[in-house]
């Protein structure tokens, strides 16, 4: 924790392929044919598959449990909003951001959020982490 401090960030960059929704659809058990049918999806508001908002969300555990605050990171908890949809093909970054550090305990409160190419934030939130001591 002596070298991380407030301001600190990481980012991932993601581009989702049909495939990623059909690994998760298994995974989560979530087969909502607005990720997994085309024709469904194209009649909804969306016009198009869109890609599971925590599938995007995800990108935040690789980024807190490999690079910030990185191994060994114990996930306390996450808040989540989804600002717009992500569509096959879109290229996502995440970003996750330390806002607070606490003095007491080896914990800190991240931002956490992903944009798409045309900088639009499409997830927005805030991750509180255990960091190893």
């Amino acid at each position: 924790m002596n070298n991380m401090k407030v301001g600190d960030k990481v980012s991932a960059t993601k581009q989702f392929a049909e495939s990623d929704l059909q690994e998760f659809s298994k995974l989560s058990l979530d087969t909502n044919p607005l990720h997994l049918d085309a024709a469904y999806a194209g009649k909804s508001i969306f016009g198009q598959q869109i890609v599971h908002g925590l599938l995007v969300a995800s990108l935040f555990s690789g980024l807190l449990g490999m690079k910030l605050p990185g191994e060994g990171s114990i996930y306390l908890g996450q808040s989540l909003s989804f600002k717009g949809p992500v569509f096959i093909g879109d290229e996502v970054t995440a970003t996750v951001e330390i806002v607070k550090i606490r003095n007491d305990k080896p914990i800190v409160t991240l931002r956490t959020y992903c944009e798409k190419g045309d900088g639009s934030i499409v997830v927005d939130g805030e991750a509180v982490v255990k960091v190893p001591v």
